[in-house]
């Protein structure tokens, strides 16, 4: 319990001690044959080393989230909205102004509250919007800079704001949003998406500008490396050709795979997911329509899994046995148009594509996450003003009406004991 009680008063927000007292605490027993996992000071156990996702199950909603209500939450980055949709009846119930471009809805670490992150792509004015999840209506924004996304440390202590066009990670009090530190990152031109070790040491962001992805230590509050990503991590020769200085055609035929192409554009990597054991991580690319496969022990690449074009989103499954990725059916190579978006399942332990749900008719599958009980994938459409509801069962989907370029929409509520952010990263 003393562990419990320093863990309150560091967090210092409303429910951190009722999540505390309820399913936040040491870790559990883990089996035999796996080592337990040692956390940083401060962060919640990790119940079964084997499956770093098994409290965000299907059924095992905090009781802290009880009496929330059960919506989706979009945020439409081109006329700074919000709308609401009941997924018991798929209409929209409420429509409310946020701050101007609003990117993603995060849930806080003690899962009390969502708030809209508005950047202002490149303006002064970046605000953070906070939604009751009990009632569905915002609060007042909060001014930060360059909000694009935002994560939580993994032991409550700190909100970490991702000013993009700062190269910069601010880290700031999770309740006043007062700004307490922050870690340039330089090598890391359009760093966006994260996601952090089983131990909670490090975090691993993508650098979307450049191709890249970037380990940081969160103990030692420093970058430890940033490395390039390809699909042709593999082949020597093509990286060859493709560093050479000069301007080159967006694709070019591959000489060693007949009726291939080589797609010569820089690759742009998007959402990061960890694997259920910690091993690895999965990086989707909008330009080289895959995920990349990293591990984190040497921090190098090991693999791609080609999956369609304009990969960007990657969820879990509810019992971490299947990562879903959206492709956006468009990129900046084939132009923001129309797409043959669909969702792609990997199955986790082989790596193995399992299915492939296209859009019927085209469409746009971008950031969301997964329904509690893991029935429906939910995606916003970025470039059809459309939200999709993927049933997971058989890929089929439904459409619901949204407001103009729909971006990270969250599912609430959803299981587990604290969320480490973005559209809810909960373990």
């Amino acid at each position: 319990m003393k562990q419990i009680r320093d863990l309150c008063a560091a967090v210092a927000l409303a429910g951190a001690c009722v999540a505390a007292s309820g399913q936040v605490g040491a870790p559990a027993s883990a089996p035999a044959s796996v080592a337990a996992v040692l956390t940083v000071p401060g962060m919640p156990g990790v119940p079964d080393p084997r499956n770093l996702y098994s409290e965000t199950n299907a059924g095992k909603l905090s009781p802290v989230v009880a009496g929330h209500l059960e919506r989706i939450y979009v945020p439409n980055r081109a006329e700074n909205t919000v709308w609401v949709i009941d997924p018991a009846t798929l209409r929209v119930v409420d429509r409310f102004r946020v701050g101007v471009n609003p990117q993603h809805i995060v849930p806080s670490w003690d899962l009390q509250v969502l708030w809209v992150a508005n950047n202002a792509e490149g303006r002064t004015d970046g605000s953070l919007t906070p939604i009751d999840p009990r009632t569905g209506k915002p609060g007042p924004s909060v001014p930060v800079d360059d909000p694009y996304n935002m994560y939580w440390s993994p032991d409550g202590r700190y909100a970490i704001v991702v000013a993009e066009a700062y190269k910069r990670l601010d880290f700031r009090d999770p309740a006043t949003m007062r700004l307490v530190y922050s870690i340039d990152t330089p090598d890391c031109a359009g760093i966006n998406h994260a996601d952090f070790s089983i131990d909670g040491s490090h975090a691993v962001f993508t650098c979307e500008f450049d191709g890249g992805l970037t380990k940081v230590d969160l103990v030692n509050r420093r970058v430890v490396a940033t490395i390039k990503l390809s699909r042709y991590f593999d082949r020597p020769e093509v990286l060859e050709v493709l560093q050479r200085p000069g301007r080159k055609p967006r694709r070019m035929l591959d000489p060693a795979v007949p009726r291939s192409v080589i797609v010569s554009g820089t690759p742009m990597p998007q959402d990061v997911r960890i694997s259920p054991d910690g091993r690895r991580f999965y990086v989707a690319d909008m330009v080289s329509d895959g995920v990349h496969v990293v591990d984190f022990a040497t921090f190098r690449q090991v693999g791609f899994i080609p999956t369609g074009v304009g990969t960007h989103g990657l969820y879990p499954s509810r019992d971490g046995t299947k990562l879903y990725v959206a492709n956006r059916g468009s990129n900046h190579v084939h132009g923001h148009r129309r797409g043959k978006g669909s969702v792609t399942v990997i199955e986790f332990a082989t790596e193995r594509i399992v299915a492939q749900w296209p859009v019927p008719g085209g469409g746009s599958p971008d950031m969301g996450n997964v329904s509690a009980d893991g029935r429906y994938l939910w995606l916003s459409g970025r470039y059809d003003n459309e939200v999709y509801r993927f049933d997971t069962n058989d890929g089929s989907v439904v459409r619901v009406k949204a407001g103009r370029e729909p971006h990270g929409l969250t599912v609430w509520p959803q299981p587990g004991r604290y969320s480490l952010g973005h559209t809810g990263n909960l373990r």
